[in-house]
């Protein structure tokens, strides 16, 4: 589908599995490229241009290092919850806050991407709005002990048993909140 890319070689540059599954749904062939970057921004920065600086910040390792065939993708997502990021837990206890946090509530979830060659760049982030229903503390623990989601921003995959009985309510991209706005990945790589 996508035969602007036919002479190109797509690179993903992300250890995650979630986004390796997505991007890999799009029938495009690619391989993963990691650098392991301090995902570090100003703290005045408003929350909603997090997420994009973070992948600016992931596609700038690779400065410098691109072949003139390659394109690379790098993302980053984060929970914004009442004006608050919520990042990947440190530990157990702060996982079940952060869920504590989330229950009864609606959160944003944004990814920021960046798909960039030796000549282009385009950059750009997608929004979802998240409900989720109250939670017990039962169904907290359960959750963090068996899936451990640590790994995730604001404790919790949507693709994961948590998601199937929280979510009471998505409005906008669901592999956006998976992460990795596939929608708009397609769309900007078809005119990349």
């Amino acid at each position: 589908m996508l035969d602007n890319l036919k002479n190109k070689k797509v690179i993903l540059a992300s250890k995650s599995p979630r986004r390796q599954q997505l991007l890999s749904g799009l029938d495009i062939e690619f391989e993963i490229r990691t650098k392991d970057v301090e995902e570090v921004y100003p703290a005045d920065m408003i929350p909603v241009e997090v997420p994009e600086y973070l992948a600016k910040l992931k596609a700038d390792e690779f400065k410098g290092e691109l072949k003139d065939n390659e394109i690379i993708i790098t993302s980053d997502t984060i929970v914004v919850l009442e004006g608050d990021i919520l990042e990947k837990p440190y530990d157990w206890k702060e996982a079940k806050e952060m869920l504590r946090m989330l229950s009864g509530k609606t959160h944003t979830v944004i990814t920021g991407v960046c798909i960039r060659s030796n000549n282009k760049e385009v950059s750009f982030s997608d929004h979802t709005e998240v409900t989720f229903c109250e939670l017990t503390e039962e169904e907290i623990e359960y959750y963090v002990s068996k899936y451990k989601p640590f790994d995730k921003a604001g404790s919790y995959g949507v693709q994961e048993w948590i998601g199937y009985i929280a979510i009471d309510n998505l409005e906008g991209s669901y592999f956006n909140v998976m992460g990795l706005p596939l929608n708009l990945v397609y769309k900007e790589l078809k005119e990349f």
